[in-house]
């Protein structure tokens, strides 16, 4: 009797030695709203250099702030304060 398995199969975009910037920051944005899946978060540590991570995080994080800063002062604008 052989039992299966339970190891999943490797992914051929997990063969790449570092996730490129598209999957850098398609990390950062799902880690933002706390979806990422374990197996790219376990390729982002496996493969991922922390830094690169941290910066993409810091500049997203900006242009967050400023979208809400912005919203803020259209709808400010638009309500005649």
């Amino acid at each position: 009797m052989t039992t299966p398995d339970p190891s999943p199969k490797p992914d051929p975009k997990d063969s790449r030695q570092s996730p490129g910037p598209l999957d850098i920051v398609l990390s950062v944005l799902s880690s933002f709203f706390g979806v990422q899946s374990v197996r790219n978060q376990e390729r982002d540590f496996r493969h991922g250099r922390a830094t690169h991570f941290i910066i993409v995080g810091v500049g997203l994080t900006v242009l967050l702030i400023l979208g809400i800063w912005l919203a803020v002062k259209l709808v400010l604008r638009a309500a005649g304060a």
